[in-house]
């Protein structure tokens, strides 16, 4: 009974709001209340005892902001609700409107740092990091990558609206971010992302490239430190969260190790691996677990599910024509030199990809969407009707599956035809 306790007291500790604040503090970032903000808070406590019936939802304090300096300045964060809680409305669901504290800035650099850290976790670093990756060093690296990315952002996503774990309590956390501040936090899926991505790319480099074990094994460890600390820091997680998040990776990736040139001689030249590989995953996308408001999960999820399925049935086609633009030698290879002349050609790879890539998404969405809505005979332009699932899943899906198979068969060609390849 002492060690159940015990643990259950230490589990309490991981997941106390009142840990991310200190950690909060420690690296420099404070909660300021202003004294405007406070007397308008007053002045608006005492208008609802007045007047209840007018004071609403939609009535509740807006957002503080801030003259936009760092150090010693007050900055104003964004709309931030304590929770993963909504607040309802008649047609559909938005977060609280309750403004989170004023902040103040006195350690820029942990500040940047964590801040760079955080964005190694959002949809911005994967549409740009693997597609570099397989333009520029090696397919093989990236196959590898986005497969472990896919099943370990899927299994974080469903464990979150599963368990449906708050996050970290505002105040006395001050947040940086808003955009998930409606979804779960148990596990940290950028902790998961962070250890999966970091590993997979140790393990699966080492048979390709030839280089220092011990050097990439403290970069990986640091790149994951990172990553996770910076969850606390932006006051979207707890370490609690953290550590189940990179328990879980760790986890995942000790079970799918042995089976991983397995699935890749399958996923390669098995007649069943493009349907699989798009029709599962859309299976998975349409059955995504339901709750009761909106959340950015299971949009994200769509999103991870369909660039894995369009990446992994592009290799397949790749593997048919003969022609996988990987890297020729008896491995492990030393990796690529790089002289000013490569360092050019990989700039202009990279560039021009990702303005093909941005841009044909935006072109894909707008088509996508645009054709579900004129099917069900809805206005492409609610909001509330682009969250439905019947419009969300497939507009999504079918984006990014076009992206993932545009990416791994079409542009390495387009490459090679202008002479970057």
């Amino acid at each position: 009974m002492y060690m159940n306790g015990a643990m259950f007291e230490f589990i309490t500790y991981l997941q106390d709001s009142e840990l991310v604040a200190r950690f909060q503090r420690k690296c420099g970032l404070f909660a300021v209340e202003g004294e405007h903000q406070r007397t308008c808070d007053k002045a608006h406590l005492a208008e609802g005892y007045r007047n209840p019936d007018a004071v609403s939802n939609a009535a509740l304090p807006h957002k503080r902001s801030g003259n936009g300096h760092l150090q010693g300045q007050l900055i104003g964060a964004e709309d931030h609700s304590s929770s993963s809680d909504y607040k309802y409305e008649a047609n559909g669901y938005k977060v609280a409107a309750s403004s989170g504290p004023q902040y103040q800035v006195r350690n820029v650099f942990l500040h940047y740092l964590f801040l760079v850290s955080a964005g190694l976790g959002q949809e911005g670093f994967y549409i740009s990091f693997l597609p570099c990756i397989h333009w520029n060093l090696d397919p093989f690296l990236c196959r590898r990558l986005v497969n472990m990315w896919t099943v370990v952002m899927y299994i974080g996503q469903v464990s979150k609206d599963m368990l449906k774990m708050p996050r970290p309590l505002s105040p006395p956390v001050v947040k940086l971010e808003t955009r998930v501040n409606a979804e779960y936090g148990m596990p940290s899926t950028h902790a998961m992302a962070a250890t999966s991505i970091a590993f997979t790319f140790l393990f699966s480099a080492t048979r390709r490239f030839q280089f220092q074990f011990e050097s990439g094994l403290l970069l990986a460890v640091v790149l994951s430190v990172l990553v996770c600390l910076s969850r606390m820091y932006t006051g979207m997680h707890s370490a609690l969260d953290i550590i189940g998040g990179a328990l879980i990776s760790a986890v995942l990736m000790l079970l799918t190790y042995p089976a991983w040139d397995t699935f890749d001689r399958l996923q390669l030249t098995s007649p069943l691996s493009p349907m699989v590989s798009i029709v599962l995953p859309f299976l998975l996308s349409y059955s995504y677990p339901e709750l009761d408001h909106y959340s950015t999960t299971r949009g994200d999820t769509v999103i991870i599910l369909g660039a894995g399925a369009g990446c992994s049935a592009g290799y397949w086609l790749n593997e048919q024509l003969g022609e996988t633009f990987e890297p020729e030698g008896d491995f492990p290879i030393p990796f690529p030199t790089l002289t000013g002349g490569a360092l050019l050609l990989g700039c202009a790879r990279s560039l021009m990809g990702m303005a093909l890539v941005l841009g044909l998404r935006q072109v894909l969405k707008r088509a996508s969407l645009w054709a579900l809505c004129t099917w069900y005979q809805v206005c492409a332009s609610d909001t509330q009707i682009r969250r439905r699932r019947e419009i969300e899943v497939p507009y999504k899906f079918t984006t990014y599956t076009t992206l993932g198979l545009v990416n791994t068969v079409l542009l390495n060609r387009a490459f090679r035809l202008l002479g970057l390849l």
